[in-house]
């Protein structure tokens, strides 16, 4: 009974060793197994055995994709200040693992020595416009850079990235002060051709509106002289001369005038002459106007071919 129980207690123990060198790993990881501090062998993901107490797990190797954010500050050819972030994608090659793990201790400050290596070389030969233009550029400059470098620790750069260039606070508030005077610049430019469309356009229409004018007021007289004409013609078909006739029309058209005055409830005050002698004065005047022309005209005639024959 006491064998027995030996043998029991001998078989559990050895079935704990067993077990305890079961392992398991992940996708996406590796292990590295080393015995008794040698390295033996690179275990994938799966269930894995291990000989317990001789060999163990000397880390687990993560084969994701991994990224490291680097700024680095530096100055342009122009003399400006400017931090950039680059952004370097990275991944651990499968069958590389054992350089990954034994020839590199620090992936990441080995990484981020490159970047400021090959970032402090690029910048300071281009302006500060040019290292927004040419980011790209100078993510191509630092993969390749680290491509050749990381690929003997096992290594492999997926892409570099910047993702930020910030320059010093008082140099982006001159540029925005650029920016916005440029802009104002454009601003008062389509102001002013604005302003001169206009004005030409109201000279136009205000030159219209004379010419439109001018010609209203020609028809206008045009047709009053008609209408006195064939008031007239009808004037002498009854037995009235021209001279009554037109003494008639004016003292008409005066009262009318008068008349049309009256109605006017916003017209100014205007004191015109309502006596009924204010009629004959008026065409007395102008008979009196016509027969002066009408002599002076006369004159002139008589004394132009004198001249002639001297």
């Amino acid at each position: 009974m006491g064998d027995y129980f030996i043998w029991i207690v001998v078989g559990f123990f050895a079935l704990i060793t067993i077990l305890s060198g079961v392992f398991m790993v992940k996708q996406q990881t590796a292990v590295i197994i080393e015995t008794f501090g040698k390295f033996t062998s690179v275990r994938n993901a799966g269930i894995q055995f291990k000989v317990p107490f001789v060999q163990r797990i000397a880390a687990r190797v993560g084969l994701k994709i991994q990224q490291l954010d680097v700024i680095v500050e530096t100055k342009t050819l122009d003399d400006v200040f400017v931090k950039l972030k680059v952004s370097v994608q990275y991944v651990v090659i499968k069958n590389k693992v054992y350089e990954a793990f034994y020839k590199l201790e620090y992936p990441h400050d080995q990484i981020t020595s490159y970047v400021f290596d090959v970032v402090r070389a690029e910048v300071p030969k281009m302006k500060l416009d040019d290292v927004f233009v040419k980011k790209d550029d100078i993510a191509i400059a630092v993969k390749s850079e680290l491509q050749d470098a990381m690929l003997d620790y096992g290594y492999d750069i997926i892409k570099t990235l910047v993702t930020d260039i910030d320059p010093d606070a008082q140099v982006k508030e001159a540029m925005n002060r650029i920016n916005a005077s440029e802009r104002e610049k454009i601003a008062a430019q389509f102001e002013g051709d604005a302003a001169r469309i206009l004005i030409v356009e109201k000279a136009k229409a205000e030159a219209e509106s004379k010419r439109l004018q001018g010609q209203g007021i020609a028809d206008q007289r045009r047709e009053i002289a008609r209408g006195l004409e064939e008031s007239v013609e009808v004037l002498n078909k009854v037995g009235i001369n021209s001279q009554e006739a037109s003494a008639l029309i004016v003292v008409t058209q005066h009262y009318d005038t008068l008349q049309s005055i009256g109605e006017e409830t916003n017209t100014n005050l205007i004191l015109l002459p309502n006596s009924p002698q204010a009629g004959s004065d008026m065409l007395n005047n102008m008979v009196a106007s016509f027969t002066a022309s009408n002599m002076i005209g006369e004159q002139m005639k008589k004394t132009t071919p004198s001249k002639k024959k001297e």
